[in-house]
């Protein structure tokens, strides 16, 4: 079965998943789908890991149907950059210059406003802010209006378990490589397969995935943001 088969059912059904080569896909349709960010419990202590937020909403009566890491930390597990999860402001947009892939100008936010799910450039967010239920800023930009990023290499030697997040109409395309991957070939992913114009690079190496229709429960570093749907 052909790959943008199975995505257009992913679609219509409001959530599935698509195995793909070399990457997994977890579209989520924005609509209809109790999509929300996470990063620390009632006492204000980081969740740190997908299976503990797991563990965290069973009480609370609800389940994740997946979850992954949503953008990059500092050392106490903060976000580096905008987070806004139920409408409040958290951590405040960072347009500032620095080393390390959040800074790789452009960079972006991922949101869900009443318009639905956008990738925007971080410097553009402002004018998007009011009425946004969830943020998180990351970097860099895989796509912007479908143009590779200018600083990928396509001849590039890095290769890393990426993660990021990819937006096509109210669809938003969470996507993991299964296998090493370089930047640029993770972009034309989000272009060429799931026509993708925007798309935001979430990180790499500390990626995981939690789905349990999968039987995957990825374990690794502890981290900051994760991002994930409840039901």
């Amino acid at each position: 079965m052909k790959a943008g088969f199975l995505l257009a059912l992913a679609a219509f059904f409001g959530f599935a998943h698509a195995r793909e080569p070399h990457y997994t896909v977890m579209p989520v349709d924005t609509r209809r789908d109790d999509l929300r960010l996470f990063l620390d419990d009632e006492r204000g202590q980081p969740l740190h890991r997908l299976k503990r937020l797991e563990a965290w909403l069973k009480p609370q009566g609800k389940r994740l149907r997946f979850a992954m890491n949503a953008g990059m930390y500092e050392p106490d597990y903060s976000p580096v950059g905008l987070y806004v999860a139920d409408g409040r402001e958290r951590a405040p947009l960072n347009l500032a210059e620095g080393e390390g892939n959040f800074y790789l100008k452009p960079n972006g936010v991922f949101l869900v406003g009443a318009d639905g799910p956008k990738v925007v450039e971080s410097s553009q967010y402002p004018a998007l802010a009011a009425g946004v239920r969830l943020a998180t800023q990351s970097g860099p930009l895989l796509l912007h209006h479908g143009t590779v990023h200018p600083r990928f290499d396509p001849a590039s030697k890095s290769r890393q378990i990426r993660n990021g997040v990819g937006v096509r109409g109210d669809i938003a395309y969470f996507v993991i490589s299964d296998n090493p991957v370089t930047l640029y070939e993770f972009a034309l992913y989000f272009r060429d397969t799931l026509q993708c114009s925007d798309a935001l690079y979430l990180d790499g190496a500390i990626s995981g995935l939690y789905a349990p229709a999968l039987r995957r429960y990825d374990s690794g570093p502890k981290l900051g943001p994760m991002i994930g749907v409840v039901e």
